[in-house]
């Protein structure tokens, strides 16, 4: 199962990247740390669970530690995948501020298209990539901003 074939709002598929990356960091998620991470109550959080867990996407019982099924991981992956990519954009090719490149990471992951994020993933292996004599493109880009930011 893919993020294309199943319909998530944009929270539930916080929730799946938050799960995910408790399961990774933490090894367990419980829903007053996803509710912590999402800074939301942990009354709210019961919802989405439920939900998510109704689409198979996690193993989910009251107080219990909660875990992505396969499909839920798979899901949480490219997420999560989308987000590091748009997020490193930002910041690496945009020089957006880590804190605001993170946050507008988070709200485009939501939306962008599969074959528009792989275009951007070619942009950025070129930009880093394809040299201009001794420069890369990105090297140039980056003197261009700095050039145009006041002093």
């Amino acid at each position: 199962m893919s993020i294309d074939e199943i319909e998530l709002s944009e929270n539930l598929e916080d929730y799946l990247e938050v799960i995910y990356q408790l399961e990774t960091t933490e090894k367990v998620a419980r829903a007053k740390d996803i509710a912590a991470n999402l800074g939301i109550k942990p009354g709210s959080v019961t919802g989405g669970l439920k939900t998510l867990d109704k689409k198979g996407l996690i193993n989910y019982q009251p107080y219990a530690y909660i875990t992505l099924t396969d499909a839920g991981k798979e899901i949480a992956k490219e997420i999560t995948r989308r987000h590091q990519i748009l997020s490193m954009f930002l910041k690496d090719i945009l020089q957006i501020e880590p804190e605001t490149a993170d946050a507008t990471a988070c709200r485009i992951e939501h939306v962008i298209d599969k074959d528009t994020l792989q275009k951007l993933c070619y942009f950025v292996d070129f930009m880093a990539l394809e040299k201009v004599g001794d420069k890369t493109y990105l090297d140039l880009f980056k003197k261009f901003c700095a050039q145009k930011q006041p002093s």
